[in-house]
């Protein structure tokens, strides 16, 4: 509650009209009057600034100041004392403050009634003033008409200053209260202070909205990071079953042949040739043939089971295939490394000794499935080369029966009687020639004996006869056999067959024999490179670093909910 300050008290002497009639008497009047107008309007100002009137009439003094002379009361008055004029000029202040009125207009009307030589104690008596001698404060006009004399003779555009008052003194705008003097305690605050105390205030709610936000950025941070992180890091300290790792390493080398020219015999592995065996085996211990496997070798499923194991690494008491593989899958991790040609395997189990148990298991079952596969590759080429090569024995040696059935049939080799009967042929053909000559000597005589030519003549027919039974020999059939040319035809097409089914034995020989080299190189050997060595302390969980990652989880769930919902707030607040 603010006290209302008390106001000093003014009294006003009467002065005697013969010492005002005097012109001494009344020079000196006048320039009290004007000392006392003077002050009676810093009083004016500080009263209405403080709302606390003072204890003489302000119209009287304002009259006094007018007209120059002192008219006191006859009587004076002490203590807080309003007219009528006082009150209404307050209350027509208090409607102009309700007006609105901007400061510009306000500074405007200040330097209008200055111009109209009246002596306002603020901008809002400024209004009033102009108001009650009829001027628009707010009507537009020449800049230069509105400029604030400089001098006491002459105004701002050089014309003589004729209505401000003679010892008044200049007013510096926008100063509403006396700049001098010994003023009332006012309950009002300059706008300086209203300005700090307003920034003070606006600082204070900044501060206090910042630090409720803070609080409930730490309310969610501890709900929803914190406490979740909390709960998993108590579950990997006090809850978690120790897991036990136990870890191996295997490669499938392939043999490259060349053992003769190598004392390593061709074990050497190449980079990328056994990349297609290495995936294909770590899928099949990754897959549930496996899982099936090793439980029925040694009870995968009755030893996750167990009630010591904690409820969230535990199976059921029954569990069913898939829940079985889920839980292979998160305990068995393989890892190929193309680069090098490693496969990577790491067991997980609550018993050290189990866990070697089965990483040796699972070896075991690698090992013969990459002896099925290269086995499956090399019976296949071996198959097919010795199908080919019993296929070209076989028909070499029905060639080679044929043949000599040929010749058991005709009872003489054709080729050796065609080439007796072509001699015998040629033979004839030469004493044909022989006698053919003779008789044509003989012929050319005028008188030839005639026994010598009857006996070259017929040697001729005897030899050409001959020469024909030959020649009909060596074409002609007996008895539904065929003639010697066939059946030396036939001879040379058995040897022709039979010289072409050796050929085709051979080259499959030769393909049994690349076949043979072949499925060789096929062969994969599986070499452990670490053995399976069962751990002394638990590997699993890792409690730091799984409450640490737990964190970074959290808080990325939260900043990614956080910026989703202040992208949503703003899409929906625009």
């Amino acid at each position: 509650m603010t006290t209302k300050p008390k106001a000093r008290k003014f009294r006003i002497r009467k002065v005697t009209p013969s010492a005002a009639s005097s012109p001494a008497v009344k020079a000196e009047t006048s320039q009290s009057d004007a000392a006392r107008a003077e002050r009676a309007a810093k009083l004016r100002a500080v009263a209405d600034a403080t709302d606390v009137k003072p204890s003489h009439s302000k119209e009287a003094l304002e009259h006094a100041a007018r007209s120059g002379k002192a008219n006191p009361p006859e009587t004076s008055r002490e203590g807080e004392v309003s007219s009528a004029g006082e009150v209404s000029a307050e209350q027509d202040i208090d409607a102009i403050r309700r007006e609105g009125l901007t400061g510009r207009q306000l500074r405007m009307a200040r330097r209008v009634a200055q111009k109209h030589g009246l002596a306002p104690t603020s901008d809002f008596d400024a209004v009033r003033l102009l108001r009650a001698k009829g001027i628009d404060p707010f009507q537009r006009s020449n800049m230069l008409e509105l400029v604030v004399p400089q001098s006491g003779d002459q105004d701002g555009a050089g014309l003589p200053a004729t209505h401000s008052p003679p010892g008044a003194a200049r007013v510096q705008l926008p100063q509403t209260t006396p700049a001098g003097g010994r003023g009332l305690p006012s309950t009002n605050v300059s706008p300086a202070e209203r300005r700090q105390r307003e920034i003070s205030d606006i600082q204070r709610d900044i501060t206090r909205r910042r630090r409720r936000k803070g609080a409930m950025l730490l309310v969610r941070l501890a709900f929803f990071v914190m406490l979740p992180t909390f709960a998993a890091g108590y579950y990997f300290y006090k809850i978690a079953t120790p897991m036990y790792a136990t870890d191996s390493q295997f490669l499938i080398i392939q043999n490259e042949g060349g053992g003769g020219t190598s004392p390593f015999g061709g074990l050497l592995p190449t980079q990328f040739a056994n990349s297609a065996d290495s995936i294909a085996t770590q899928a099949y211990l990754q897959s549930k043939d496996a899982m099936l496997r090793l439980d029925e070798d040694a009870d995968f499923r009755a030893h996750f089971a167990n009630p010591e194991i904690d409820p969230i690494q535990r199976l059921t008491e029954d569990p069913t295939n898939e829940e079985a593989y889920k839980t292979y899958k998160k305990n068995v991790k393989i890892g190929y490394d193309p680069t090098e040609g490693v496969i990577r395997m790491e067991v997980i189990a609550a018993d050290p000794q189990l866990s070697e148990e089965f990483s040796k298991r699972l070896l075991t079952y690698a090992e013969e499935r990459v002896n099925d596969l290269s086995k499956q590759k090399r019976e296949d080429g071996m198959r097919d080369a010795r199908e080919g090569y019993e296929t070209a024995r076989q028909n070499r040696r029905d060639a080679q029966e044929a043949l000599i059935t040929l010749q058991i049939d005709n009872n003489v080799d054709p080729e050796a009687m065609i080439a007796s009967i072509r001699t015998q042929i040629t033979s004839y053909e030469t004493l044909l020639i022989e006698k053919e000559l003779e008789l044509a000597a003989l012929l050319d005589n005028q008188r030839p004996n005639q026994a010598k030519v009857d006996g070259a003549r017929g040697d001729v027919r005897r030899l050409r006869e001959q020469l024909t039974k030959l020649r009909e020999r060596m074409t002609a059939a007996n008895e539904g056999e065929n003639s010697l040319a066939q059946q030396a035809v036939a001879a040379q097409l058995a040897q022709a067959d039979l010289a072409a089914a050796d050929m085709v034995l051979q080259s499959a020989q030769t393909a049994m024999d690349q076949a043979r080299t072949e499925a060789g190189r096929q062969v994969r050997y599986l070499t452990v490179a670490v053995n399976p060595v069962a751990p002394d302390e638990a590997t699993y969980p890792r409690k730091f670093e799984n409450t640490i990652l737990a964190f970074l989880i959290f808080a990325g769930i939260y900043l990614m909910l956080s910026l989703t919902a202040s992208i949503l707030r703003e899409q929906v607040t625009s």
